[in-house]
């Protein structure tokens, strides 16, 4: 059996793809399984390093606002499109799969689409309540649309195509062991904070965090685990250094945290976007989190992901528009000086899970 996983862009769309990658080979071990995506982009490394075959295509989006630098831009995308389908189709006629899954990022449009049209059985996977423009360009072509939410099915153009299955998660999210990763990460008795933007990073989520780390200054109970992302370009650390705050007993930085299942089950609290992935790793896991959905995403789709968590109260949601010294500094001590209201928001965080969500997927791949 050879199968086809099309996945780029960020975190959000590689890693439900890997998801499906591990239980495929769980139940078929001598299945061959290639992921298609920008050798560029985040996708490459992730995917080599779990061990799966990758093949290169450059695909990429246009540029909405208007200037010198996206205009080159827009003219590399407009040349990556005339040349995308004799790629996948390169793809397509070297490996021959019997499967191509889509699980978003620009990449999954030609090779996804070059396989409906040939008849090879197709699907894809949305993981945001507003689905993505790819995938509601492709879902009229493919054989299977899975999808995070009951509302992400009525953006399709054939809803009754739709299988509703939620986010699945790697398998390292799912067997983490929260004390096993504080025994390792030599965090014992510590109050774990976690922080993230994203794999690129978020300005406004740093500045908080600079809040935060200078607020917490003095604690000598509390370690600060925070992820700036590829854009900080040192600014970050710099402004520890600057407040005399730069001690790796307190906040260790990172530009990006690829054992980052680890620190998820050594968090007590999490700080971070509300990423589809993001939050469906949140509820596996059971952990108490401020959200800070990010506002410049389609239909404000951020916003309403972190709603699953804070309408059940498993989660303090602060919109940016809101995000400040104050409301970052007074959600976090809502926490920290209530570790019965964490245990508790994290129980509260597990219900909105779907355990069986790559089984339904598998099982409808019907492979």
């Amino acid at each position: 059996m050879k199968v086809i996983i099309a996945a780029g862009g960020t975190a959000g769309h590689i890693n439900p793809g890997l998801a499906v990658a591990e239980k495929i080979k769980k139940e078929h071990p001598d299945a061959d399984i290639m992921f298609v995506g920008r050798k560029q982009g985040m996708e490459y490394k992730l995917v080599t390093q779990a061990g799966y075959k990758f093949s290169h295509m450059e695909v990429t989006g246009f540029q909405r606002s208007f200037s010198p630098e996206n205009i080159k831009r827009n003219l590399i995308t407009v040349k990556n499109l005339l040349t995308a389908n004799r790629a996948a189709d390169k793809i397509l006629n070297e490996f021959k799969p019997d499967l191509v899954m889509g699980t978003g990022g620009y990449v999954s449009g030609p090779i996804v689409l070059r396989a409906a049209k040939r008849g090879i059985k197709t699907a894809l996977h949305e993981q945001n309540a507003f689905a993505g423009v790819t995938n509601k360009l492709l879902s009229k072509n493919v054989d299977k649309v899975f999808v995070a939410t009951e509302k992400a099915s009525k953006f399709m153009a054939y809803p009754e195509k739709c299988i509703v299955c939620g986010n699945p998660v790697r398998e390292e999210i799912t067997l983490a062991d929260t004390a096993k990763a504080k025994e390792e990460l030599g965090v014992v008795g510590k109050t774990v904070v976690l922080s993230f933007g994203g794999s690129l990073g978020a300005a406004m989520v740093n500045k908080a965090m600079q809040h935060l780390a200078l607020h917490n200054k003095n604690r000598e109970d509390i370690i600060h685990f925070h992820v700036v992302g590829r854009y900080d370009e040192g600014k970050f650390v710099k402004f520890l250094d600057e407040n005399n705050i730069n001690n790796p007993e307190k906040i260790v930085v990172n530009e990006y945290l690829y054992d980052i299942a680890k620190y998820m089950a050594a968090a007590d609290v999490i700080i971070c976007r509300c990423g589809a992935l993001t939050i469906a790793e949140l509820s596996c896991m059971g952990k108490a989190a401020i959200l800070i959905p990010s506002p410049n995403v389609a239909e404000n789709h951020q916003y309403y992901n972190g709603k699953v968590l804070s309408d059940i109260d498993a989660a303090i949601l602060i919109e940016e528009k809101n995000l400040n010294e104050k409301t970052i500094t007074d959600s976090f001590e809502k926490l920290y000086q209530n570790p019965q209201l964490i245990k508790d928001m994290g129980q509260r965080a597990k219900t909105a899970y779907n355990p069986r969500c790559v089984d339904i997927i598998y099982e409808n791949l019907e492979l």
